[in-house]
Parts: C-alpha cells; structure tokens; sequence
C-alpha cells in the first residue's frame, strides 16, 4: 500500500485527525515532495508507542532538543514505508534488538508544529511534521542504549507515567489519545 493510500484509509479516531488526515491529503496534492526535509514547510515523520506485551508499560526518550521525555521516531528521509521508518527509529534510538509491529497500520496520525532551532550547527525554520504512529511491541527484559546524539536516556514508564513525564504539555493528549487506543485493541 502506498503512503497515499495509507492515508486516505485511515479512519480518524477524532476531531483532531479527522481535521490533520484531510490537511496531510491536501499537501500531498499540492506539494511534490514531502519525504524528505528539503520541503522545508512539512515533511513526513514517523513515531512509535512501543509497549511491552502485556500493554503495563511504554518506551520513552528523554529527547535533548526537546528536553522532553518523549515516545521516539524520526524523519521519512526519502523512504516512503512510514512503518519501516519507524521500526528503524525504535531501533535506533533505543538500543532495542527485537521490536516488532502490532499492526501495519497506523494506530494514529497528527500534525505536529516544530517550533525553530538548531541542530548540528545549522538553523531550521518551523515547520510541520506529517506524523504517523505505529504500535509496536517489544519484551522489557532487552538492553536499553541511548543514542547520545539524540537523547540522554531510554526508560519503560507505565502509560500514564509517560504522559506526566513529558515536558512537553502540547504532546499530552496525544499520548492520552495513544493510550485510549492501546486499550481499545485489548
């Protein structure tokens, strides 16, 4: 399935994705490339809401740049299978060595505003991130690692721990949102 047609078969859970679904389909109408930064306007990213199999517990990063604890995942950088980005992105960013897909839909998707700064020396101007989240799964028993250039820590917290953990307040209800889902699955 291609990332349009991901998209226009999602169905929103609410309001909120209902109103980011119909805006994601329209950039992808008007804009010829939204897979990599270069579209300095939006681009699509993926995250994840890695949970342990019995659902008691989510992976969190303590993200530098956002001095947040915070679910992970990271830029499409040209690939276009958001779900492989954010497999790569757990693994990556975790230490993770065995995470596995719930589904291979999204469990939900947002527009995330991406307020200016710097990184790696160089100035990026606000912009959107084209998000979608994917449900993954994976034992806590793994070895946890950081990625130093990214975050300064890896930690399982129960769901909403994880909330209360985030800094960030504009992230809350979508983690709140991500945690009614899980518990509708099950």
């Amino acid at each position: 399935m291609t990332l349009l047609e991901t998209i226009r078969e999602f169905t929103p859970g609410c309001e909120q994705e209902e109103a980011d679904r119909r805006l994601m389909l329209s950039y992808m109408e008007r804009f010829p490339q939204l897979l990599t930064r270069e579209n300095e306007t939006a681009h699509f990213t993926a995250s994840c809401w890695i949970v342990t199999p019995d659902q008691s517990r989510v992976l969190m990063a303590y993200h530098n740049q956002y001095d947040s604890w915070a679910w992970l995942g990271g830029h499409a950088d040209g690939e276009s299978d958001l779900l492989s980005v954010a497999l790569r992105e757990a693994r990556e960013e975790s230490g993770l060595r065995e995470v596995r897909a719930v589904r291979n839909t999204p469990l939900s998707l947002e527009i995330l505003a991406v307020q200016p700064h710097e990184k790696r020396g160089r100035f990026v101007p606000a912009h959107l991130h084209l998000n979608l989240t994917y449900l993954l799964k994976a034992d806590p028993a793994q070895a946890l690692a950081c990625k130093p250039d990214e975050n300064s820590g890896v930690c399982w917290f129960s769901p909403w721990d994880a909330v209360q953990a985030a800094s960030e307040a504009f992230m809350r209800p979508i983690y709140r949102k991500l945690i009614e889902r899980v518990a509708l699955l099950y």
